[in-house]
């Protein structure tokens, strides 16, 4: 019996182990483009399972600022108010650019201990709004502890257009960095055929280089996923450099 109790249990954590879903940084904005016609971004930031529709608890992050055109960093910490996504707590907030150019919002979390892989979850997630048509150099590092680089502007794109980046870690390109792909199903009209297809998978090259064709309209989620040198309270951490981007 002791045998039989201890191979079932083996058996469920085996079974729950595969059929994990990917955790996301969430950074979603209501738009990739501000004009006169709509001078406000308003952002709201979570950590979640964005095709599923599952949302787990984000703390206030550690950090969370917009860099002007690659340059100015502004800090917004302040600015966030707690909402709910998905049934958890998020956080949101407006902005208003005072000037065209390009703004890259970023935070940093709280790690995640999540305790169903044994480890914790940091995902630097960023998004880039393009102010007045001005957006340029988006292709430019802003020195995060790991980010995706773009290589596809990351906005004004059509959906089916190819989204390609590059993988950084400390600094310099991650290679061959295992890139988890997912689609916000936010109304929650997308149904995955089998449980594989909620998650998409590509490897990045010797250069870190990704690519990815978007095939719906909507926002999309890149994390670039590698374990970070020193362990977090004992435990492994997972460094996850998150970029989304809308398709239309």
């Amino acid at each position: 019996m002791k045998k039989l109790t201890f191979a079932l249990a083996v058996f469920c954590v085996a079974l729950f182990a595969g059929q994990a879903s990917a955790h996301f940084g969430m950074l979603i904005p209501d738009t990739d483009e501000l004009s006169q016609d709509k001078r406000t971004v308003e952002l709201t930031l979570s950590f979640s399972h964005p095709f599923e529709g599952q949302g787990m608890e984000l703390e206030k992050p550690a950090a969370f600022f917009v860099a002007v055109n690659n340059e100015q960093k502004v800090d917004l910490l302040s600015s966030l108010t707690k909402t709910e996504v998905m049934g958890h707590t998020a956080w949101k907030t407006s902005f208003t650019p005072k000037a065209p150019g390009m703004y890259t919002f970023v935070f940093d979390p709280v790690p995640y201990k999540e305790d169903a892989e044994n480890n914790y979850i940091r995902h630097i997630t960023k998004v880039v709004i393009d102010a007045y048509g001005e957006g340029e150099e988006w292709n430019t590092p802003l020195g995060l502890d790991t980010e995706i680089v773009p290589l596809t502007r990351p906005f004004g794109n059509y959906a089916g257009n190819v989204f390609q980046g590059v993988v950084m870690l400390d600094g310099k390109p991650a290679p061959y960095t295992r890139v988890e792909v997912e689609y916000y199903n936010k109304d929650g009209k997308r149904q995955a055929p089998n449980e594989r297809m909620v998650t998409q998978e590509v490897l990045a090259d010797g250069q870190g280089v990704f690519t990815f064709v978007c095939p719906w309209k909507g926002w999309w989620g890149f994390a670039g996923l590698n374990t970070a040198e020193q362990p977090y309270e004992g435990r492994e951490l997972e460094m996850g450099a998150v970029i989304w981007v809308n398709m239309q």
